[in-house]
């Protein structure tokens, strides 16, 4: 891929992804706007902050709207993640960030590609898996229980917040679990964002025991036949370092990196 590759990559990223924004907005979730900067809460466990740009605020004005996140917040007992792009300015915002209280956790990787070679491919399933799309309580329930045990932390945020995403429109998600016998061994998630030509995909854990046997690819594919069924053509993952070589590898190319700065009460 060429720089200019890159470039039209990330602007179709910034263009039609951001601000992200779930739409229609589940029951129970609200969007507030504050300037360039929107606000949802109700959707994760915290709130969340997501923006185009900052329309070039600077100084003390960025100051003062990072600051009001922070009272907010504070006065909700709640934390909030703040998605801050590698390519967002003005260059000290993660430094304003910090000196607010703001922690980054884990930096991850913006890959974004096309979905047809991806839709293409025959996903390569182990014997004794199969993949199988969900919307029950009592499968969104299992899934959390496998990130629970990946992870080791509550994860119990994903069965109401995924719950609440169905239930609004069961067309712009698509809920995909990788089950073994009676055990989900890994899942994942693809939404489809109104008036784009993304698919985003989301979760992928994967427990130890199953791992590097295709299954986390094979979730891939089928999430990319999905897409081209449709009719989206660009397909846009915030991933770990233990995925990303896997997705460069079908084909998807960093454009930018994403790390959350998280503030908590």
């Amino acid at each position: 891929m060429t720089d200019l590759d890159v470039q039209t990559l990330r602007d179709a990223y910034d263009n039609q992804l951001r601000p992200e924004i779930p739409d229609p907005v589940p029951a129970g979730v609200t969007v507030e706007r504050d300037g360039p900067l929107v606000r949802i809460i109700g959707l994760d466990a915290g709130g969340f902050l997501t923006y185009r740009d900052l329309g070039g605020l600077t100084g003390e004005a960025l100051d003062e709207l990072i600051s009001r996140q922070v009272r907010l917040f504070r006065e909700r007992g709640q934390s909030v993640e703040w998605k801050l792009n590698e390519h967002d300015e003005p260059a000290d915002l993660p430094d304003r960030l910090r000196a607010a209280g703001f922690v980054p956790e884990d930096r991850e990787t913006v890959v974004v590609g096309p979905v047809a070679p991806l839709a293409a491919a025959l996903p390569v399933v182990p014997e004794g898996v199969r993949l199988r799309e969900v919307t029950a309580r009592e499968d969104l329930e299992r899934i959390a229980a496998m990130e629970e045990e990946v992870w080791q932390a509550d994860r119990s945020h994903l069965v109401w917040g995924l719950a609440k995403e169905i239930d609004a429109d069961p067309n712009s998600i698509t809920v995909v679990v990788a089950e073994a016998d009676e055990t989900v061994v890994s899942a994942g998630w693809v939404r489809f964002p109104a008036n784009t030509g993304f698919a985003t995909l989301w979760g992928g854990s994967t427990l130890p025991q199953w791992r590097r046997k295709g299954i986390y690819r094979a979730l891939v594919n089928y999430r990319a036949r999905l897409a081209e069924q449709r009719g989206r053509t660009l397909m846009q993952v915030d991933c770990s370092e233990d995925s990303r070589p896997i997705l460069q590898r079908l084909g998807l190319v960093p454009v930018t990196t994403t790390t959350p700065y998280v503030y908590t009460p």
